[in-house]
């Protein structure tokens, strides 16, 4: 049997709707981690993914081609400011993947995608936080065109140590 007859189908990336709400929630709950999270590991009962400031229009979500409605990962888009002055700039303010889903390739794709719905909305900068310890994340942003534009250092205490916020950037534009 040839090695792509056992491969998965590659998921498909989609605006999110929200009937998704339920879906992404479970998803954010299950990849949290101390590596990239700020906020502590949600408590039932859960609060909504989506509410005023998270709309199904700012998320793009990796759907399970073999288990239909399955989410394996997401990528949130949103204005880093309200200021007009400002709107041609996006942040990816979230990413997830699945743990079954890692090491294929999903994180990039999401990324990408991310970077296509940035321009395709007149965005010609996309910006991020990361984690200084988060080593994977920065290692694939950097993969993906971002550079290092500023560091918060000690900006968080996370269990016991201070932790660096890297500020991350991109240029859209050729």
């Amino acid at each position: 049997m040839s090695e792509t007859r056992n491969r998965p189908s590659a998921p498909s990336i989609r605006t999110a709707d929200l009937s998704d709400d339920a879906e992404l929630a479970r998803l954010d709950r299950e990849t949290w981690s101390p590596l990239h999270a700020v906020t502590p590991l949600p408590e039932p009962p859960y609060a909504p993914y989506f509410d005023a400031r998270h709309q199904p229009g700012d998320v793009l979500v990796a759907e399970d081609p073999d288990a239909a409605g399955r989410l394996l990962g997401y990528v949130r888009l949103v204005p880093p400011t309200p200021l007009a002055c400002n709107a041609h700039v996006l942040q990816i303010n979230g990413l997830a993947v699945a743990e079954e889903a890692r090491g294929r390739g999903l994180g990039r794709a999401l990324v990408r995608a991310a970077c296509d719905e940035a321009r395709r909305r007149g965005a010609r900068r996309l910006t991020l936080r990361v984690l200084s310890h988060n080593k994977p994340a920065r290692t694939l942003y950097e993969a993906e065109g971002f550079v290092v534009e500023g560091v918060l250092p000690g900006e968080f205490h996370l269990h016991g140590e201070y932790v660096d916020d890297v500020l991350m950037g991109r240029p859209l534009t050729d």
